[in-house]
Protein backbone atom coordinates (compact mmCIF):
# COMPACT_ATOMS: atom_id res chain seq x y z
CA UNK A 1 0.00 0.00 0.00
CA UNK A 2 1.43 3.16 -0.71
CA UNK A 3 2.07 5.59 1.91
CA UNK A 4 0.50 9.27 1.44
CA UNK A 5 2.76 11.71 2.70
CA UNK A 6 1.56 14.78 4.61
CA UNK A 7 2.89 17.85 3.52
CA UNK A 8 3.73 19.71 6.86
CA UNK A 9 5.48 16.53 8.01
CA UNK A 10 7.50 16.46 4.59
CA UNK A 11 8.64 20.26 5.07
CA UNK A 12 9.99 18.92 8.90
CA UNK A 13 11.12 15.74 7.60
CA UNK A 14 13.48 17.48 4.63
CA UNK A 15 14.90 20.24 7.48
CA UNK A 16 15.91 16.74 9.45
CA UNK A 17 17.21 15.22 6.35
CA UNK A 18 19.64 18.59 5.55
CA UNK A 19 20.40 19.01 8.93
CA UNK A 20 21.33 14.88 9.15
CA UNK A 21 23.27 15.25 5.70
CA UNK A 22 25.45 18.22 7.64
CA UNK A 23 25.98 16.37 10.59
CA UNK A 24 27.05 13.03 8.81
CA UNK A 25 28.77 14.70 5.81
CA UNK A 26 29.40 18.15 6.17
CA UNK A 27 27.47 18.94 3.15
CA UNK A 28 25.45 22.47 3.83
CA UNK A 29 22.52 22.74 2.11
CA UNK A 30 19.91 24.77 5.02
CA UNK A 31 20.56 28.18 3.06
CA UNK A 32 18.68 26.59 -0.22
CA UNK A 33 15.63 27.29 -0.97
CA UNK A 34 12.15 24.84 -0.04
CA UNK A 35 11.21 25.63 -3.67
CA UNK A 36 14.47 24.54 -4.63
CA UNK A 37 15.15 21.39 -2.58
CA UNK A 38 11.25 19.99 -2.22
CA UNK A 39 10.81 19.13 -5.79
CA UNK A 40 14.22 17.43 -6.18
CA UNK A 41 13.92 15.53 -2.97
CA UNK A 42 10.57 14.05 -3.36
CA UNK A 43 11.79 13.66 -7.22
CA UNK A 44 14.88 11.54 -6.24
CA UNK A 45 12.93 9.63 -3.93
CA UNK A 46 10.62 8.55 -7.12
CA UNK A 47 13.26 7.56 -9.14
CA UNK A 48 14.50 5.48 -6.20
CA UNK A 49 11.21 3.60 -5.16
CA UNK A 50 11.97 5.32 -1.78
CA UNK A 51 8.59 6.22 -0.30
CA UNK A 52 8.84 8.48 2.35
CA UNK A 53 11.60 11.03 3.41
CA UNK A 54 12.39 9.03 6.87
CA UNK A 55 13.49 5.92 4.83
CA UNK A 56 15.55 8.21 2.54
CA UNK A 57 16.88 9.93 5.78
CA UNK A 58 17.79 6.65 7.21
CA UNK A 59 19.18 5.12 4.31
CA UNK A 60 21.30 8.70 2.75
CA UNK A 61 23.34 8.78 6.37
CA UNK A 62 24.28 4.73 6.28
CA UNK A 63 25.09 4.61 2.32
CA UNK A 64 27.54 7.56 0.78
CA UNK A 65 26.96 6.42 -2.48
CA UNK A 66 22.96 7.11 -2.22
CA UNK A 67 23.83 10.40 -0.47
CA UNK A 68 26.51 11.45 -3.16
CA UNK A 69 23.67 10.67 -6.16
CA UNK A 70 21.31 12.81 -4.14
CA UNK A 71 23.89 15.83 -3.93
CA UNK A 72 23.76 15.37 -7.56
CA UNK A 73 20.42 16.06 -8.02
CA UNK A 74 19.75 18.63 -5.51
CA UNK A 75 22.67 20.96 -7.10
CA UNK A 76 21.85 19.91 -11.09
CA UNK A 77 22.02 22.83 -13.16
CA UNK A 78 21.00 23.34 -16.49
CA UNK A 79 24.52 24.30 -17.98
CA UNK A 80 25.42 23.77 -21.84
CA UNK A 81 28.84 25.25 -23.92
CA UNK A 82 28.21 29.06 -24.50
CA UNK A 83 25.15 29.62 -22.36
CA UNK A 84 23.83 32.81 -23.54
CA UNK A 85 25.92 33.46 -25.68
CA UNK A 86 25.65 37.07 -25.94
CA UNK A 87 27.40 36.69 -22.77
CA UNK A 88 30.14 35.81 -23.71
CA UNK A 89 30.79 38.07 -26.42
CA UNK A 90 30.76 40.61 -23.54
CA UNK A 91 33.54 38.77 -22.15
CA UNK A 92 35.32 38.37 -25.45
CA UNK A 93 34.96 42.05 -26.73
CA UNK A 94 34.98 43.63 -23.38
CA UNK A 95 35.92 42.24 -19.92
CA UNK A 96 38.91 40.46 -21.26
CA UNK A 97 40.28 43.61 -22.63
CA UNK A 98 40.80 44.58 -18.99
CA UNK A 99 43.33 41.81 -18.46
CA UNK A 100 45.72 42.24 -22.06
CA UNK A 101 48.15 44.03 -19.93
CA UNK A 102 48.20 41.77 -16.65
CA UNK A 103 50.96 39.14 -15.83
CA UNK A 104 48.54 37.03 -14.45
CA UNK A 105 44.78 36.11 -14.81
CA UNK A 106 42.59 34.14 -12.04
CA UNK A 107 39.23 33.00 -12.45
CA UNK A 108 36.42 31.44 -10.59
CA UNK A 109 33.62 29.53 -11.69
CA UNK A 110 31.79 28.85 -8.96
CA UNK A 111 29.20 25.99 -9.30
CA UNK A 112 30.66 25.06 -12.41
CA UNK A 113 28.46 21.86 -12.30
CA UNK A 114 29.43 19.42 -15.05
CA UNK A 115 32.12 21.52 -16.89
CA UNK A 116 30.51 22.93 -19.99
CA UNK A 117 31.01 26.84 -18.81
CA UNK A 118 35.04 26.29 -17.54
CA UNK A 119 35.35 24.62 -21.21
CA UNK A 120 33.76 27.89 -23.07
CA UNK A 121 35.79 30.04 -21.10
CA UNK A 122 38.53 28.31 -21.85
CA UNK A 123 38.00 27.95 -25.17
CA UNK A 124 37.41 32.14 -25.20
CA UNK A 125 40.34 33.09 -23.39
CA UNK A 126 42.13 30.71 -25.68
CA UNK A 127 41.43 32.37 -28.88
CA UNK A 128 41.95 36.12 -27.09
CA UNK A 129 45.20 35.21 -26.68
CA UNK A 130 44.94 35.14 -22.86
CA UNK A 131 44.78 30.91 -22.27
CA UNK A 132 48.51 31.20 -20.85
CA UNK A 133 48.86 33.62 -18.80
CA UNK A 134 45.56 32.70 -16.70
CA UNK A 135 44.39 29.97 -14.14
CA UNK A 136 40.49 29.04 -14.21
CA UNK A 137 39.46 27.94 -10.90
CA UNK A 138 36.22 25.78 -10.91
CA UNK A 139 34.08 24.70 -8.51
CA UNK A 140 31.16 23.04 -7.02
CA UNK A 141 29.46 20.86 -4.16
CA UNK A 142 29.28 17.96 -5.84
CA UNK A 143 32.24 15.72 -6.37
CA UNK A 144 30.33 13.30 -8.87
CA UNK A 145 29.74 16.23 -11.53
CA UNK A 146 33.20 17.38 -10.68
CA UNK A 147 34.22 14.40 -12.05
CA UNK A 148 32.62 14.92 -15.26
CA UNK A 149 34.02 17.98 -15.96
CA UNK A 150 37.43 17.21 -14.95
CA UNK A 151 36.83 14.16 -17.74
CA UNK A 152 34.84 16.53 -20.27
CA UNK A 153 32.91 14.04 -21.54
CA UNK A 154 29.38 14.98 -23.12
CA UNK A 155 26.73 13.69 -25.29
CA UNK A 156 27.67 14.02 -29.18
CA UNK A 157 23.95 15.07 -29.23
CA UNK A 158 24.56 18.08 -28.51
CA UNK A 159 27.14 19.16 -30.32
CA UNK A 160 25.07 20.97 -33.10
CA UNK A 161 23.45 23.52 -30.37
CA UNK A 162 27.03 23.92 -28.84
CA UNK A 163 28.41 24.75 -32.19
CA UNK A 164 25.60 27.39 -33.13
CA UNK A 165 26.43 28.81 -29.58
CA UNK A 166 30.23 29.01 -30.18
CA UNK A 167 29.36 30.97 -33.24
CA UNK A 168 26.77 33.32 -31.94
CA UNK A 169 29.52 33.74 -29.05
CA UNK A 170 32.43 35.47 -31.35
CA UNK A 171 34.09 31.80 -32.10
CA UNK A 172 36.96 32.98 -34.35
CA UNK A 173 37.42 29.53 -35.47
CA UNK A 174 36.17 25.85 -36.37
CA UNK A 175 34.36 24.95 -32.56
CA UNK A 176 35.24 20.81 -33.78
CA UNK A 177 38.63 22.25 -33.56
CA UNK A 178 38.84 21.87 -29.69
CA UNK A 179 37.00 18.55 -29.81
CA UNK A 180 37.89 14.60 -30.66
CA UNK A 181 33.97 12.95 -31.77
CA UNK A 182 34.21 8.96 -30.48
CA UNK A 183 31.13 6.52 -31.11
CA UNK A 184 28.14 8.57 -29.28
CA UNK A 185 30.48 11.30 -27.29
CA UNK A 186 33.23 14.09 -27.51
CA UNK A 187 35.87 14.03 -25.67
CA UNK A 188 36.97 18.10 -25.19
CA UNK A 189 40.79 18.85 -26.07
CA UNK A 190 42.87 18.14 -23.04
CA UNK A 191 44.63 21.24 -23.76
CA UNK A 192 41.73 23.33 -22.11
CA UNK A 193 42.04 21.82 -19.24
CA UNK A 194 46.01 22.48 -18.55
CA UNK A 195 45.17 25.80 -16.77
CA UNK A 196 42.02 24.76 -14.81
CA UNK A 197 41.89 23.26 -11.13
CA UNK A 198 38.56 21.72 -10.45
CA UNK A 199 38.09 21.31 -6.56
CA UNK A 200 35.00 20.65 -4.37
CA UNK A 201 33.58 23.82 -3.05
CA UNK A 202 30.60 24.29 -1.07
CA UNK A 203 29.35 28.16 -1.35
CA UNK A 204 27.10 27.92 1.80
CA UNK A 205 30.07 27.22 4.44
CA UNK A 206 33.30 27.41 2.93
CA UNK A 207 35.38 30.17 2.32
CA UNK A 208 37.94 32.23 -0.05
CA UNK A 209 40.65 30.44 -1.57
CA UNK A 210 42.32 33.22 -3.12
CA UNK A 211 41.95 36.73 -4.55
CA UNK A 212 40.56 36.72 -7.93
CA UNK A 213 40.53 39.19 -10.99
CA UNK A 214 36.69 37.35 -11.88
CA UNK A 215 34.33 35.45 -10.56
CA UNK A 216 31.55 33.37 -12.61
CA UNK A 217 28.44 32.51 -10.74
CA UNK A 218 25.84 32.23 -13.52
CA UNK A 219 22.47 30.49 -12.16
CA UNK A 220 23.14 29.18 -9.04
CA UNK A 221 21.69 31.92 -6.33
CA UNK A 222 18.45 31.79 -7.77
CA UNK A 223 18.32 28.53 -5.62
CA UNK A 224 19.36 30.19 -2.48
CA UNK A 225 17.54 32.49 0.34
CA UNK A 226 18.17 35.72 0.49
CA UNK A 227 20.27 35.24 3.39
CA UNK A 228 22.86 32.97 2.10
CA UNK A 229 22.72 34.75 -1.09
CA UNK A 230 24.18 37.75 0.89
CA UNK A 231 26.37 35.78 2.35
CA UNK A 232 27.58 34.19 -0.51
CA UNK A 233 27.55 38.02 -2.13
CA UNK A 234 30.26 38.94 0.87
CA UNK A 235 32.45 35.90 0.31
CA UNK A 236 32.67 37.00 -3.70
CA UNK A 237 33.46 40.81 -2.56
CA UNK A 238 35.99 39.28 -0.73
CA UNK A 239 37.14 37.31 -3.04
CA UNK A 240 37.98 39.62 -5.60
CA UNK A 241 41.00 41.97 -6.13
CA UNK A 242 40.04 45.87 -6.30
CA UNK A 243 37.81 46.05 -9.66
CA UNK A 244 37.45 42.79 -9.48
CA UNK A 245 34.45 41.48 -11.77
CA UNK A 246 31.16 39.56 -10.73
CA UNK A 247 29.22 37.63 -13.83
CA UNK A 248 26.16 36.33 -12.44
CA UNK A 249 22.87 34.76 -14.32
CA UNK A 250 19.66 36.47 -15.94
CA UNK A 251 17.76 36.15 -13.10
CA UNK A 252 20.09 36.79 -10.33
CA UNK A 253 21.57 40.14 -8.87
CA UNK A 254 23.53 41.71 -6.38
CA UNK A 255 20.58 43.53 -4.27
CA UNK A 256 20.28 40.87 -1.35
CA UNK A 257 23.87 42.02 0.12
CA UNK A 258 23.17 44.98 1.98
CA UNK A 259 23.87 48.75 0.65
CA UNK A 260 25.47 46.69 -2.39
CA UNK A 261 25.56 49.84 -4.37
CA UNK A 262 28.17 50.62 -2.48
CA UNK A 263 30.52 47.73 -3.03
CA UNK A 264 29.54 46.78 -6.59
CA UNK A 265 28.78 49.16 -9.74
CA UNK A 266 26.86 47.79 -12.71
CA UNK A 267 28.79 47.04 -16.20
CA UNK A 268 26.26 45.81 -17.76
CA UNK A 269 22.61 45.68 -16.21
CA UNK A 270 21.52 43.04 -19.11
CA UNK A 271 24.14 40.44 -18.48
CA UNK A 272 24.24 41.16 -14.78
CA UNK A 273 27.86 42.06 -14.75
CA UNK A 274 29.37 44.25 -11.68
CA UNK A 275 32.51 45.19 -10.84
CA UNK A 276 33.56 45.67 -7.40
CA UNK A 277 33.98 49.28 -5.71
CA UNK A 278 34.67 50.33 -2.45
CA UNK A 279 35.38 48.70 0.59
CA UNK A 280 33.27 46.59 2.78
CA UNK A 281 33.57 47.17 6.92
CA UNK A 282 34.37 43.88 9.06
Amino acid sequence: MKIMNDPENEEIEIRCLIKAMHLKYGYDFHGFSDTALKPRVLEFMADENIETISQLLHQVINDRVLFLSLVSKLTINVTQMFRNPAFYQILRSDLFEKFRDAQFVKIWLAGCSTGEEAHSVAIALKEEGLYDKSRIYATDISAPVLETAQQGIYNAGLIKDYTKNYIQAGGRGSFAQFYTAAYDHVLMDSSLRENISFAVHNLAADGSFGRMDMILCRNVLIYFTRRLQSRVLSLFYESLNDNGILCLGAGESVISLENADKFFKVLNAENRIYQKTGKKET
